[in-house]
């Protein structure tokens, strides 16, 4: 271990990375030379530290001091204002409002230092006390459960109630009567609460708002995941203590990185037969490739979990009194555990050691951290996403949520940790940084639409400015003006009408028409940021409502339900004339159909689920090809020479390239065969599939005086597309899913059995009592599978899948899917 610190110490560059804090301000003791902010786009971007008040308050001492003894920040704000002459404050107002001023004539001028030396004490106050966070995980590891008991511990709601509906209420984040009887989050779900909490070094209480997103677990409505972490701060990954890292947490942690979210981990369920949080702990170094260590042991497990101990402080913590309400805390630790809690926080310090150097250069020093260096280490770290602390505790038996809460006010950043980003259309889509303070014109995303009986209910996060009451806001996009005539914060389907809405903050808006990732300002700004990243359909199945009355109906919720979800699609097919609706899998749709049913009174015909193909070649082959028309009047002329070839550089994009010498086709007919070849991908020649993975090299050509037509060489490319994709050797493409199936140890050859039917087995891990197999399966075979699993377990089995990646069907398989096309093709000729 000690090597290993030196030669991250010697290296200062790769440390100073992890160790200097992601807030504006540090959150910590600080002796690094620079404050670090997470970047909501690429890395996290570095910034000069700033001698200011820190915009953390949870945390230590901000101002960058070797070796500072830890105080907290609300007792420097204390003291700052204690010694703040009138006559410095108005200097400091003074400044600040020169910087505003400056910023809003050109934004460039307000970078984040300024910002953050010129805030004032109640800016950096309001900020510090925000926390945007989402609950994420794996399908069923607890995160509505976790999410009802904030909201109980927080005092949003009186009473606890179950999933499922069991109590014949429900759970408050699952408000759609469908999620209730499934015990399914479909949706995802916003609310707000506000959480006091003691500071560790000042024995002070401190509130905090957090605005927080229930998010679906199920892979079938990962877009709802998508869209929370695009706008959200920080976010708590959940856990189940018996399985561990599941298919869908891997998910959640691609989405999280994508969007540079820092994390918690939190270990649910500890009171079930086969708890174990080392397992979660060990799956997350390992499979999801982060950094983590335990910041708590449990105190018994499985029916005898009671509590934990805290391995910051050294101290257990029980709950106690009516659904745990009470917490009791006591210095001494059941001295059964005393060794493994020096052991685990032994471990918690050399794993802070690896990713931030004030807490390496202790430990290569031999020096015992202070409970306060090791929270701001575990801050620093997880900030700069390079480690997550891990929790544990169990939702459902009322045990070691309000910890939970604390770590999210101790660990994760406030608005103004994180670095938003937009692009400057002024300045040729320039990245600039958004400001999260209330007087700068305003920057807003519209994340999610939600239909409700007032009105299209659009949800926006604030990065920048003030949102009001009665202002206009441009939307950046469609250059549209709109009004806002009523601002809501939602609790799940409840609202609450505000009059306004500060920078950093998560609200509602009614009256609003646009489209989810639209970016708003009030028109002072010629900025837009990026969207969410939006995944491709792999299932589709054709729909009609059974009464020809109901059509305007069914318009109408086709019209809503695609504004909504962005991987929700429907089109029209060109040759069997119905309408078809795509998705992320059978349980996405059959949600869609179900609502149709129930919210339109829309009963429909539904067509068996077709699978989403591609089609792609697999070596190059040439054209020469004339396409040659007369027909009395003006005729129709274009020859095209060239060939088509994988594309070696990217499976799954297409490209088009023209070489053309000597003017053989003029310019303007050379960009109809560019969308000749679109034309082509779009519909490929063997099932009518997306074409992938293609690149064609127009080379040569020859045109007529008059008979040449950008619409003649459109044609000519796409019919020579056509009749050289076969001596390029065309491949269909289906798609595979990552399937994770759990059960008793006593069916895995049952299972084995129904898996070597329809894939290849990537991974198995088997427990004391349970195993999970992991196979990538093809998408065709699938269907039903539900049904063969509850035959093959005795009904005690359940698995998950998502979209693994595209791969070449089984050759009679495409042989069969080429038949069938081409007999619905004759088919339609003959009508």
């Amino acid at each position: 271990m000690h090597n290993t610190r030196r030669a991250l110490l010697k290296s200062g560059n790769a440390l100073s990375a992890a160790s200097s804090t992601a807030a504006v301000a540090s959150a910590a003791t600080a002796s690094s030379p620079s404050a670090r902010l997470v970047s909501r786009r690429g890395a996290v971007a570095s910034i000069p530290s700033v001698r200011s008040f820190s915009l953390s308050s949870s945390a230590s001492p901000v101002l960058s001091s070797p070796r500072n003894t830890p105080s907290s920040s609300s007792s420097l704000l204390k003291s700052r204002r204690h010694n703040f002459s009138s006559s410095a404050r108005l200097r400091a107002l003074t400044a600040a409002q020169e910087a505003l001023k400056a910023a809003q004539e050109a934004a460039a001028n307000l970078t984040a230092e300024n910002a953050a030396a010129n805030m004032t004490p109640a800016e950096i106050k309001r900020l510090a006390s925000v926390r945007n966070i989402g609950i994420a995980a794996h399908i069923d590891s607890g995160k509505t459960t976790v999410t009802e008991r904030v909201l109980f511990y927080t005092g949003r709601i009186k009473a606890i109630h179950e999933v499922r509906g069991r109590d014949s209420v429900g759970a408050k984040m699952d408000s759609m009567e469908l999620e209730r009887e499934r015990g399914i989050t479909i949706q995802s779900a916003a609310t707000f609460c506000d959480w006091r909490k003691k500071n560790d070094i000042t024995g002070e209480d401190e509130t905090f708002h957090v605005n927080l997103i229930d998010t679906p677990g199920h892979i079938d409505f990962t877009i709802e995941v998508e869209r929370a972490l695009r706008v959200l701060d920080g976010a708590v990954m959940i856990l189940c203590a018996v399985s561990g890292v599941q298919s869908q947490t891997t998910t959640v942690d691609r989405q999280m990185k994508r969007y540079n979210v820092p994390r918690l981990s939190f270990v649910n369920k500890m009171d079930r037969m086969g708890a174990n949080p080392w397992k979660a702990v060990e799956g997350i170094n390992n499979k999801l490739k982060i950094a983590a260590a335990a910041i708590q042991i449990p105190i018994g497990t499985e029916k005898d979990f009671e509590g934990v101990v805290d391995l910051i402080n050294m101290r257990s913590i029980r709950n106690t009194g009516a659904r745990g309400l009470t917490l009791k805390t006591s210095d001494e630790i059941p001295e059964e555990l005393v060794e493994l809690a020096k052991e685990k926080r032994q471990e918690l310090i050399e794993k802070l050691a690896d990713v931030d150097d004030e807490m390496a250069e202790m430990f290569l020093e031999e020096q015992e951290p202070t409970p306060a260096q090791i929270k701001a280490a575990i801050r620093r770290a997880t900030i700069g996403l390079k480690f997550t602390p891990v929790l544990m505790g169990t939702a459902l038996g009322d045990k070691a949520i309000q910890p939970m809460l604390d770590a999210v006010c101790d660990f994760l950043p406030n608005p103004g940790e994180v670095q938003n980003l937009a692009l400057d259309r002024a300045q040729d889509e320039k990245e600039v940084q958004l400001v999260p303070y209330n007087s700068m014109p305003f920057v807003g995303l519209a994340f999610k639409l939600e239909e409700n009986p007032f009105g299209q209910l659009t949800y926006i996060r604030v990065y920048q400015g003030t949102l009001k009451k009665g202002t206009h806001l441009y939307n950046s996009r469609s250059g549209k003006k709109v009004r806002i005539p009523r601002i809501v914060r939602m609790h799940s389907n409840e609202m609450e009408d505000v009059a306004e809405v500060g920078a950093g903050e998560i609200c509602a808006v009614f009256g609003v028409e646009c489209a989810s990732g639209d970016t708003f300002t009030d028109g002072q700004l010629p900025y837009t940021m990026t969207s969410m990243f939006v995944p491709d359909a792999v299932m589709s199945l054709s729909i009609k409502p059974k009464r020809t009355s109901d059509a305007d109906a069914f318009s109408k919720a086709m019209n809503r339900f695609q504004r909504e979800d962005p991987t929700f699609r429907l089109h029209v097919d060109d040759e069997s004339e119905e309408t078809i609706i795509s998705g992320m899998g059978e349980l996405h749709l059959e949600i869609y159909v179900e609502r149709l049913r129930r919210e339109y009174k829309v009963d429909c015909e539904v067509g068996q689920p077709r699978v989403s193909y591609r089609e792609t070649i697999s070596r190059r082959a040439d054209f020469d090809y004339l396409f040659k028309r007369q027909s009395g009047g003006p005729g129709d002329f274009a020859r095209v020479v060239g060939y088509i070839e994988p594309n070696a550089d990217d499976p799954e994009a297409n490209y088009f390239e023209q070489r053309v010498m000597g003017g053989m086709i003029p310019d303007k007919f050379l960009s109809a065969c560019g969308k000749g070849f679109e034309i082509s991908c779009a519909k490929g020649p063997q099932l009518g599939h997306r074409v992938i993975g293609t690149t064609m090299i127009l080379l040569d050509g020859a045109t007529h005086v008059t008979d040449s037509s950008d619409h003649a060489f459109s044609l000519a490319t796409q019919m020579a597309f056509k009749q050289t994709f076969k001596d390029a050797g065309g491949v269909v493409l289906e798609p595979l899913m990552r399937t994770t199936i759990s059960a008793p140890n006593e069916f895995q050859g049952n299972i084995l059995m129904l898996i070597n039917k329809r894939g290849t087995v990537v991974d198995t891990e088997i427990g004391v009592e349970d195993f999970t197999l992991i196979a990538d399966c093809s998408l065709n075979s699938m269907f039903g599978f539900s049904t063969d699993l509850r035959a093959a377990t005795q009904g005690k089995g359940e698995f998950s899948m998502e979209f693994s990646h595209y791969s070449p069907a089984a050759p009679h398989m495409q042989k069969e899917l080429m038949a069938k096309h081409q007999k619905e093709v004759e088919a339609k000729w003959k009508k």
